[in-house]
């Protein structure tokens, strides 16, 4: 009994000495205020059609590839891979648009990244996790912003790659207007 009388008091008085709690500078809050920042990202549906796109592309050209489609952040969003396609080319894929990605700046895509650099097939950045000298992967653009990236593997040549790649881009390309 006194242990229930006990908490009441501190109730009581937890609520008598209690705070209000400050008005927020605007109800609902401002969108877009200083360090706010508007980002656009790929549907789902989006990511699925550049890489079934990537495949059908390939294989019109007589190869089987593997499509990875990536997110601003580097995560992958989408993945295919051909019938009879080499079990490497998942990972190389994914190195393929993780360098598109975070070389988009400086270069249009991995193929041009890897000619500039002089590198041979897949030599590695041994500074940055990921990237790799091996073209196939294109960066991803929506009105100047980089959003993601799409990369095959499994094309006969790095080049065979990037078309596949573009061409996965190409499917979708009045969206990204």
């Amino acid at each position: 009994m006194k242990i229930r009388i006990f908490g009441a008091f501190l109730l009581t008085c937890a609520a008598a000495t209690a705070q209000p709690l400050p008005a927020p500078a605007s109800y609902p809050p401002v969108a877009g205020e200083k360090g706010v920042i508007t980002t656009h990202e790929l549907s789902l549906d989006m990511d699925e059609k550049i890489a079934r796109a990537g495949i059908e592309a390939c294989r019109k050209m007589g190869f089987t590839t593997t499509m990875v489609v990536i997110d601003s952040g580097g995560t992958m969003k989408a993945f295919l891979r051909d019938d009879h396609t080499g079990p490497h080319t998942i990972a190389l894929a994914q190195d393929k648009a993780y360098t598109a990605l975070t070389l988009a700046t400086r270069f249009a895509t991995s193929l041009a990244f890897a000619k500039a650099r002089g590198g041979t097939l897949g030599t590695p950045m041994p500074n940055i996790r990921g990237v790799t000298t091996v073209g196939g992967g294109v960066p991803i653009r929506y009105r100047g912003e980089t959003i993601g990236a799409v990369a095959s593997s499994g094309a006969v040549g790095a080049d065979k790659d990037e078309l596949c790649s573009q061409a996965g881009i190409d499917a979708v390309a009045a969206d990204l207007k």
